[in-house]
């Protein structure tokens, strides 16, 4: 692969592309229901690990998110075969497929241990080991992931973007809905109290399948994409001198912006809010409803259907009509009220409304997430744009695994408290309708052309430094 030249204007994105490009992030879904979704149900319900624990060692793989920020320098200064993201993403598919199912296999050294020996030191130190390799996991995934996103701001033009993260972003929902059904379909045979012997052939040839699938995803949706349409070279107003710009630098760049840290706690409270009820929720189903690991698995479909609806709507209609930052504002408001709803249908206890809930909480969460991820890709200069994208996912991370552990740690302190399920759940649904409203009051100063004004300062100064 050779290095395009950078008077060459690439083609337009086609639509077709752009699909082909959320096959990435369909797989991302597809992991997520495993991750999140089965493997954290088995260890909080089947194997009996406190929930505060089990989160806690879960969200390490979000909590080594600043590799966030050095993967996407990396993918700036360094290209691999001559282009920039995709020898970084293809990767970084490769080993997180491979460390997932290691997890795996010590989720049930950790459940045999527990059973036979309780909390003694063996059983710590595979908990601790656990741990290590969520860790790594995570760095795998953004080492992949971060040069993907980074892709996404190559081949984009601000009229469009808000339509490919709608598009790649609906692909990801996608995931989680097909992850659910498949999981659901693999896991049928299982009943609230089945052997852990069948748990766990059940659930390797789950994974087996599924890391599969995941891996081809990945490559197939950035083949050639790259070489083809990035404008990377294009937009850069020093090419020649980009690779001086170093880690040391790129974070200059990205610290001089007010903007930056402005937008940066914006994203922090905002996915904190959205993703605090994914730890509790398999879990919500099964106490409060009474569900079985497939139903309770199946949920995430609901969820994500909801979600795609709103995200293709969002990218194709709400955007061009209200524009990036009033359409974000208007699905954190719509967020906070489905919690509230959430609230209500684990109080009545009907099933039925608590499917629909999640389905218009999909629908909510899309018109966030579309509304944001549009104003994150604008949020980002062409120079660093890998180094800006692993900040923005920085922030996102930081706020997932804090959902993580907080959603587990509330459960817990509302179990001591009020000794009811459905008052210990109504707990953590309470706290993101306050982060929803804060996260709205700094949306409301974020200024994309002063960012760019700021931002363009910043880099030339930086560059200026070689001269001298």
């Amino acid at each position: 692969m050779v290095a395009r030249s950078v008077t060459t204007t690439p083609p337009p994105l086609p639509l077709w592309v752009m699909f082909r490009l959320g096959l990435f992030q369909m797989g991302l879904g597809m992991m997520s229901i495993l991750v999140l979704g089965v493997l954290n149900r088995i260890m909080i319900k089947e194997l009996a690990v406190p929930a505060t624990l089990v989160t806690l060692t879960i969200a390490m793989h979000q909590f080594v998110s600043p590799v966030r920020v050095w993967f996407g320098q990396l993918s700036d200064a360094h290209p691999i075969g001559g282009q920039h993201r995709t020898g970084y993403i293809w990767g970084g598919a490769v080993a997180f497929t491979l460390v997932a199912y290691t997890i795996v296999q010590v989720i049930w050294q950790v459940g045999e241990s527990l059973g036979q020996s309780g909390w003694n030191g063996v059983t710590q130190a595979w908990i601790a080991l656990l741990g290590v390799l969520f860790a790594a996991y995570g760095i795998c995934v953004s080492s992949s992931s971060t040069p993907f996103a980074a892709l996404l701001v190559d081949v984009s033009e601000e009229d469009n973007r808000g339509k490919l993260v709608g598009i790649v972003w609906s692909m990801l929902t996608v995931g989680i809905v097909v992850g659910a059904i498949l999981s659901g379909v693999l896991l049928q045979q299982l009943e609230i109290d089945t052997p852990i012997a069948l748990l766990r052939s059940s659930v390797n040839q789950l994974f087996l399948t599924v890391l599969g699938v995941v891996l081809l995803l990945a490559i197939v949706s950035t083949w050639g994409v790259e070489a083809k349409y990035s404008r990377y070279a294009v937009r850069t107003t020093h090419p020649q001198r980009t690779e001086h710009i170093t880690l040391g630098r790129a974070l200059k760049i990205l610290t001089a912006n007010s903007q930056t840290w402005l937008f940066f706690i914006f994203l922090v409270l905002m996915t904190l809010s959205l993703f605090i009820q994914e730890p509790v929720l398999e879990p919500f189903g099964g106490e409060v409803f009474g569900m079985t690991i497939a139903e309770t698995t199946r949920l995430n479909a609901y969820w994500g259907m909801g979600t795609l609806v709103g995200l293709s709507l969002t990218g194709f209609l709400i955007v061009p009509r209200l524009g990036k930052i009033q359409t974000t504002k208007y699905g954190c408001l719509a967020v906070a009220v489905m919690f509230l709803l959430l609230i209500v249908a684990g109080v009545t206890q009907q099933a039925w409304l608590f499917k629909l809930e999640l389905f218009l909480f999909g629908i909510a969460a899309g018109i966030t997430t579309t509304g944001a991820l549009s104003l994150m890709l604008d949020l980002t200069a062409a120079e660093t744009a890998g180094t800006f994208i692993g900040a923005w996912g920085l922030a996102q991370a930081i706020a997932r695994g804090s959902a993580t552990v907080l959603g587990g740690a509330a459960l817990d302190v509302g179990r001591q408290l009020f000794g009811v399920p459905i008052l210990a759940y109504s707990l953590v649904f309470c706290l993101p309708m306050l982060g929803m409203v804060l996260a709205i009051s700094l949306l409301q100063r974020v200024d994309v052309s002063q960012f760019q004004q700021q931002s363009q300062r910043a880099i030339a100064s930086v560059l200026a430094e070689d001269l001298d």
